[in-house]
């Protein structure tokens, strides 16, 4: 995938969608892009993050582990970031992420992630949308789960 393309994948993210395409071009250089192949992990609960991962083709599952065990909780799939959460708060990552599918991804480094964030504020206000999303979907999933252990 050449940098077009992968500027390209990041203008299709909202968290992205105004940024110059220069910033773009940027920020996909400096970035690494990764494959992985189905049932590999990105990363670990509880590790410490270093980067935010932008999916650019495939799938991957969120999973948290519990006192009941693993729980998939979340499917992401191309021109979503995961990680972002452990990179802001400067927090162990909350949950596992694992390739479901083949996937491609660029790893984002933090200190990137939080220039493109201060020279962009709108950047801000998409990251906690999208991050009040999540938690809407993972409150709705952990619902779910409360009740069919319930009954």
């Amino acid at each position: 995938m050449s940098i077009a393309e992968e500027v390209n994948c990041l203008r299709r993210i909202p968290l992205f969608a105004n940024i110059d395409t220069s910033k773009l071009k940027l920020l996909a250089f400096t970035s690494e892009r990764l494959s992985f192949r189905a049932g590999d992990i990105l990363f670990e609960q509880d590790e410490m993050g270093t980067c935010a991962y932008i999916l650019l083709r495939g799938e991957a599952e969120v999973i948290i582990t519990g006192p009941g065990g693993p729980l998939a909780v979340a499917t992401l799939g191309s021109n979503e970031i995961v990680g972002e959460i452990a990179i802001l708060c400067d927090v162990p990552r909350t949950a596992t992420v694992r390739a479901s599918t083949d996937l491609e991804a660029l790893c984002v480094p933090k200190d990137h992630f939080l220039q493109m964030i201060a020279d962009f504020p709108q950047m801000g206000l998409e990251i906690m949308r999208s991050l009040a999303h999540r938690l809407e979907q993972t409150t709705v999933r952990l619902r779910e789960v409360l009740a069919a252990q319930a009954t």
